[in-house]
């Protein structure tokens, strides 16, 4: 096992840094208690540390307390009251008793896309940071986490200069979070790279010991953790740089799935083949419905939005190209229930008026509840104002998803929303549905006509039992 910090000669000078509180380990404090924030704030207390989570929100902030967290992902409850029983973590309101607890404070709030514009709207940043900072009356570190366009750090050390008494040496960093929803957990205990942005010694001190659980677990599992120590801006670049490759690489394999289908090609072949190159690789190489959720989407654009504002616009054109591929997977899906229904295509789309579709799956990817941006939710709504009833199941999604999309008729099972469909589209590729019997579904069902919206069917399985199957990308394959 090699040291974690592998590019650091000597741990001498981190190994000194001592916490303003005088704890012996840094007391963190995580503002927004949303997903990103109450991921990291349960999971940071499982690895020891003294945690509060705040958020403005009394009603998610009491949900949190009492045990329960107010979102879907594997194993984060279980975890969220060992802790709260440990008295390890606490949740509050108060910005008084955060700054007067904390020595190193995570912002962790949303950066939704602004209303207006393509670009990222910072208010909740600009608010947890300016509320916090005149309540603070000791040095203390403030590190952003949320995704941002590159220049942010700059513009909160001018917001804590502003608002934190003077003389108290209030640093701030940058902390990028790497989180898919799903796998959590997981990223936040073991994670593939951990990336520091600070200007001094003591704040890259106190960033290695707010994270020193991570690196002690490493040892114990004989596991290396690359760090990455870089400058404000080279941070912030990160993970939205991240976000954008893997944009592209969905959206580039979705493009091929349209010279697929007009070539009679199999896109699903294709990518297997290409994925086999260590070039390439096959990771985010599955053709589809495209990607959605709460980051990709806003944060390609937000990416395009600011290089525009540094004069740097024309190298990231090619990310609107990839916007466009994913949507337009979308309406593909209505194009190919429409063929397969024997609709004709009008000058406003298909008309589907009488058919019913069931859908299956809402939110954005499996083992989620996360309907934001959603392409099974989108293209739920694509058939319904082309006149389907549609019937709509997720297995976790569905309370988020009738909020979302009201005129919807969800169903409690998917037996129930396949029962006397004239369609299937499978969107989101829960195991419920990969794994399902299309020889009993096909007992149940008006037709037996089926959208692979995600590829992630056997087309022989469900031809063999009588369906007519259609995938993203796929050659046409009858019963």
């Amino acid at each position: 096992m090699t040291l974690p910090y592998p590019h650091i000669q000597s741990l001498s000078a981190f190994a000194r840094v001592t916490p303003p509180s005088g704890a012996p380990r840094p007391r963190l404090t995580f503002l927004g208690t949303g997903y990103l924030g109450a991921t990291y704030a349960i999971c940071f207390a499982e690895l020891g540390y003294e945690v509060i989570g705040f958020d403005v929100d009394e009603a998610k902030i009491a949900k949190l307390a009492g045990g329960e967290v107010p979102f879907h992902e594997p194993g984060l409850n279980e975890l969220l009251r060992k802790n709260l029983a440990s008295r390890r973590l606490r949740f509050s309101t108060s910005y008084e008793e955060v700054a007067e607890f904390g020595d190193v404070h995570f912002v962790c709030v949303g950066t939704p896309q602004r209303a207006n514009g393509m670009g990222a709207d910072l208010c909740y940043v600009e608010a947890a940071v300016s509320e916090l900072a005149p309540h603070l009356t000791r040095k203390a570190l403030i590190v952003g986490k949320s995704t941002v366009p590159v220049g942010t750090a700059e513009w909160v050390e001018e917001l804590v200069e502003k608002h934190a008494p003077a003389g108290l040496g209030v640093e701030v960093a940058w902390a990028p979070e790497f989180l898919q929803e799903g796998f959590a957990v997981e990223d936040v205990l073991r994670p593939n790279r951990i990336v520091f942005g600070a200007k001094s010694e003591w704040a890259t001190g106190m960033l290695y010991a707010a994270h020193d659980g991570i690196f002690d677990l490493a040892v114990t599992e004989d596991r290396e953790v690359p760090v990455v120590v870089t400058d404000f801006a080279t941070a912030e670049l990160v993970k939205v740089a991240a976000n954008a490759f893997l944009a592209t690489k969905i959206s580039f394999i979705n493009a091929m799935a349209e010279v697929c289908e007009a070539a009679g090609a199999d896109v699903t072949q294709l990518s297997r083949a290409i994925g086999y190159d260590p070039r390439i690789g096959n990771r985010f190489l599955q053709a589809g419905l495209g990607f959605g959720g709460g980051c990709l989407p806003k944060d390609i654009r937000a990416f395009q939005a600011r290089a525009q504002e540094l004069g740097a616009g024309e190298a990231l054109r090619f990310l609107h190209e990839v916007d466009l591929i994913n949507q337009r997977r979308r309406q593909r899906v209505v194009q190919l229930a429409a063929e397969l229904l024997g609709r004709k295509q009008g000058p406003a789309g298909p008309d589907l008026s009488k058919a019913r579709i069931a859908v299956l799956g809402a939110t954005f990817k499996p083992n989620s509840d996360d309907i934001r941006d959603a392409p099974s939710l989108a293209v739920a709504g694509m058939l319904a104002r082309a006149g389907a009833d549609v019937h709509v199941y997720d297995p976790q999604g569905m309370e988020n998803a009738r909020r979302a999309l009201s005129d919807l008729t969800y169903e409690t099972s998917m037996d129930d929303a396949v029962r006397g469909a004239d369609l299937v589209c499978v969107l989101t590729e829960w195991a419920d549905f990969r794994n399902a019997d299309p020889v009993a579904l096909g007992e149940i069902v008006g037709a037996r006509r089926v959208i692979d919206g995600r590829n992630c069917l056997d087309p022989a399985l469900w031809t063999s039992a009588g369906w007519q199957y259609r995938g993203m990308g796929r050659p046409r394959v009858e019963a």
